[in-house]
């Protein structure tokens, strides 16, 4: 598992706090039913802090599952640092 993996999942923990570590990596707003666009905003907010990025508006509505959140992080910050 990827430093930048470890990080989202202590992230998405941090906003869902119910769910394990396998529920969290198959979260999404469909799947999960805590997830709604409160939830979301959160989570993007706690991700930008952690990876300290900004998610651009065009690209929230994208991010509507963990693994849509990590293939974004992988994009922005690749080395995992």
């Amino acid at each position: 598992m990827s430093e930048n993996e470890n990080r989202l999942i202590k992230c998405f923990a941090s906003v869902f706090p119910s769910l394990g570590e396998e529920e969290i990596r198959a979260a999404s707003d469909e799947s999960s039913g805590t997830w709604d666009s409160l939830a979301g905003v959160t989570l993007a907010a706690v991700i930008q802090e952690e990876f300290s990025m900004e998610i651009g508006p065009e690209d929230l509505f994208k991010l509507n599952s963990f693994v849509a959140f990590k293939s974004y992080i992988c994009r922005i910050n690749p080395s995992g640092e």
